[in-house]
């Protein structure tokens, strides 16, 4: 399809200029925030290694460490240039401002987003891959999962960018875990439904659903509002040159693209986050799989937490007189979200084994390298199962209840936690990849969507559903598109407008939409089985 595709296209002067000539500085810029990158993330990991005392035997683990850490780090770069082009188009397509300011800008905001995320989303997407895959990172098969994730999802969005179709990462990403956890399931002789946290997946499944929906409705009820209180001819005018639009209307596009961007690194950043977060526990445990900068003396309390809660359980469920192999019990009743007379003593005895563990050693720091992944792997998993009896709504005391979530909340912070220089160096993916190749979706979301010239009102009504969407996704802990919503947010402003949308475009998007989670899900799949045989 080719840029002028317009039925009714813009007047030449009021196409902004998308093939000029690039600022001299921006290419050194660009090459210098790369470098510097790469060598923050490098210097913070030999750092953090050396911070443990443990000696240097093999850089072998540095290798694949590295290797993987760049494969995240592209995943990042292209989500950024992917994705974040949505946020520019409107304030490019309005003149009110020009191509390379809003890319720069929108890359600032990016950054900042990721900077101030919570880390929330990023665990959400990590507890939909298969627990027994979660506490074996280090191993073949966590590599082989990390690789498929990533390759798939690089692939995907290559390929719809190439093509000029906003397709979404969040989809991407989500149809890569559901295809891997699938595949390990298939393997290992089990039925690929078990592979998956399917009601964690069903949750998010309804946020990338509704999402567009919420987008295209919002969008269009949002336009007819500012129709009916702002009596202003001149916001619901297309641009007829490429003078920038009145200093106020200039002022609402510039503030809702600042939203949209910075929405879309503090959600879709954390994406990377958290694989990133996977690559350093398999790769690195002594350093990244327990938050090393908890306070010693938060300790003592949460081994007399775990031990209390473990006495409460026994009294509920008395463990029988064989030994019971906890962890078994724990991993199977994650997968199978099956409540066994088992499960209430092996968590017990899981509590109790956390309570021994930090109470000998005194503080995260002093927990032997050859200690922290068990101990990571029992706080997770007793994590998780606290988790699943909570929504499964197991009857007990309300006291015990109580204590449950409260050694929920201090497990969670001894391994769900994001080290600052890892949203640093994910800001600047996110940031650089904004400034590359944005110009498709631009085209495709400022030309190819409406069959007139976007107007101010269509643009800030989009762009102000879209940041609050993504907002309202982030404090749930909820991963959404940042292109499905924006884009369909578009096409709701036309629709309302009676602009008049092109059919073939959004007979595209639609297409892109649907086949995104499958195409992933087997593409992800087929990797993992392949990487999985090395």
């Amino acid at each position: 399809m080719s840029e002028n595709s317009l039925t009714s296209s813009p007047s030449a002067g009021a196409r902004p200029n998308l093939t000029g000539k690039r600022n001299r500085f921006s290419r050194p810029l660009f090459l210098i925030l790369l470098v510097a990158g790469l060598a923050f993330a490098g210097f913070n990991l030999f750092s953090d290694v050396q911070e443990t005392g443990a000696p240097v035997t093999s850089y072998v683990p540095f290798l694949l460490l590295g290797l993987a850490l760049l494969i995240a780090l592209g995943f990042e770069f292209v989500n950024g240039f992917h994705d974040t082009a949505n946020a520019v188009a409107t304030v490019i397509y309005t003149h009110s401002l020009t191509p390379g300011v809003a890319v720069v800008w929108s890359g600032l905001c990016n950054f900042l987003g990721v900077l101030l995320s919570s880390g929330i989303v990023a665990f959400g997407i990590i507890s939909l891959l298969p627990v027994e895959l979660i506490l074996q990172t280090g191993s073949g098969g966590g590599f082989a999962m990390i690789y498929a994730l990533l390759f798939s999802a690089i692939i995907w969005n290559l390929g719809t960018w190439y093509l000029g179709l906003p397709s979404s990462s969040s989809h991407t990403l989500i149809g890569s875990v559901i295809g891997v956890g699938v595949a390990n399931a298939l393997l290992h002789g089990r039925s690929g439904m078990s592979g998956v946290d399917w009601d964690q997946a069903i949750k998010i499944g309804y946020s990338l659903l509704l999402s567009p929906l919420v987008g295209f409705i919002c969008a269009a009820l949002l336009l007819l509002a500012m129709k009916t209180f702002i009596r202003s001819r001149e916001l619901y005018e297309a641009p007829q040159s490429s003078e920038p639009p009145p200093a106020w209307i200039r002022g609402l596009l510039i503030l809702t693209c600042t939203g949209v961007s910075f929405a879309h690194g503090s959600n879709d950043g954390q994406k990377g986050m958290g694989l990133i977060m996977l690559i350093l526990v398999g790769t690195m445990p002594i350093a990244y799989a327990l938050n090393r900068s908890l306070p010693p003396d938060q300790i003592p309390r949460v081994a007399a937490l775990a031990q209390v809660t473990e006495n409460q359980l026994l009294l509920l469920q008395p463990a029988s007189g064989r030994p019971l192999a906890a962890r078994e019990a724990l991993t199977d009743y994650v997968r199978t979200n099956t409540l066994t007379p088992s499960v209430l003593p092996a968590l017990a005895l899981t509590l109790g084994d956390i309570s021994d563990q930090i109470r000998r050693y005194g503080s995260m720091d002093n927990i032997p390298a050859q200690a922290v992944s068990n101990t990571r792997n029992q706080m997770y998993l007793a994590s998780e199962s606290i988790k699943h009896i909570q929504a499964n709504k197991v009857p007990m005391p309300e006291e015990t209840q109580r204590n449950l979530t409260a050694i929920k909340q201090e497990l969670d912070s001894a391994t769900r936690f994001i080290p600052m220089w890892v949203k640093v160096v994910v800001a600047i993916a996110l940031g650089l990849g904004t400034m590359v190749g944005w110009r498709r979706i631009v085209v495709t979301v400022g030309e190819r969507i409406g069959k007139t010239h976007l107007n101010y009102a269509q643009g800030a009504s989009a762009e102000l559903v879209a940041m609050a969407t993504i907002g309202a996704a982030d404090s749930f802990g909820l991963p959404v598109s940042t292109t499905h919503v924006l884009s369909s947010g578009v096409a709701g402003s036309m629709a309302a407008n009676r602009s008049g949308l092109q059919l073939a475009t959004l007979r595209n998007l639609a297409m892109a939409w649907v086949l995104t989670l499958p195409v992933s899900v087997a593409l992800s799949a087929a990797l993992y089985a392949l990487f999985a045989q090395f």
